[in-house]
C-alpha cells in the first residue's frame, strides 16, 4: 500500500487548499478512503471518508460545509477541497485507507494504512 498526499501548504484564514492523495499497491476502488489530520500536539482526528464508489461521502462537524471529498477510481486519487480554512485546521494531513472492503470509512477506527502527509497551515 502506497498512499502519496500533496497540496499542503501556507494559507491565510478564509482562503483554500485542494489536497490530493496518489494511491497504488492495492485494489482502490474496493476500499472505502478517508482523510485524517493531527494537529501539534493532539490526538489523530478523523476529517472525513467516502465510500468505495464516491457516493456518499461522511464529514466531522469540524469540517462540515467547508470541505468536499471526491475520489477518481479511474485514476486512483484522492481529493480534499478545503474552503473558509480556519486556524484550528492547522495540522498534518493524511489520507488513510480502510482496514478492510467491509469497512464504511465513518470513523477512525475504520482505517488502517496512511500515507505521509501533508503540512496545512492556516495563518495570518
Amino acid at each position: 500500500v502506497q498512499l502519496v498526499e500533496s497540496g499542503g501548504g501556507l494559507v491565510q484564514p478564509g482562503g483554500s487548499l485542494k489536497l490530493s492523495c496518489a494511491a497504488s499497491g492495492f485494489a482502490f476502488s474496493n476500499y472505502a478512503m478517508g482523510w485524517v489530520r493531527q494537529a501539534p500536539g493532539k490526538g489523530l482526528e478523523w476529517v472525513s471518508g467516502i465510500n468505495k464508489s464516491g457516493g456518499n461521502t461522511y464529514y466531522a462537524d469540524s469540517v462540515k460545509g467547508r470541505f468536499t471529498f471526491s475520489r477518481d477510481n479511474a485514476k486512483n486519487t484522492l481529493y480534499l477541497q478545503m474552503n473558509n480554512l480556519k486556524p484550528e485546521d492547522t495540522a498534518m494531513y493524511y489520507c488513510t485507507k480502510a482496514k478492510n472492503p467491509l469497512r464504511m470509512g465513518v470513523e477512525l477506527s475504520d482505517f488502517g494504512s496512511k500515507g505521509q502527509g501533508t503540512q496545512v497551515t492556516v495563518s495570518s
